[in-house]
């Protein structure tokens, strides 16, 4: 039997971005040039148009200062995060 996993609460991923970006006081223009990343993407992101790449939120989390594994650990929110592996 396979158990697929829960779905990944996109939302809470695009309000933590939206949160830590105003926390900033930084527009998505402040943003765009301290990711180099379009102004456009940021907007998409935010708005749940686009998912965006690992490299996109690698750059993002440079950029904010914040942990990759805080921004992408809200993906588990609503839901248990998987239970470490038994050997």
């Amino acid at each position: 039997m396979t158990i697929s996993p829960p779905d990944p609460n996109l939302g809470a991923l695009r309000l933590e971005l939206s949160r830590l970006r105003a926390a900033r006081g930084w527009t998505y223009d402040e943003l765009a040039a301290r990711t180099g990343l379009a102004r456009r993407t940021l907007i998409e992101i935010e708005q749940g148009r686009t998912i965006g790449s690992l490299k996109t939120w690698h750059a993002l989390a440079h950029a904010l200062g914040a942990p990759l594994d805080q921004l992408l650990g809200t993906l588990c929110l609503g839901h248990e995060a998987p239970a470490p592996p038994t050997v």
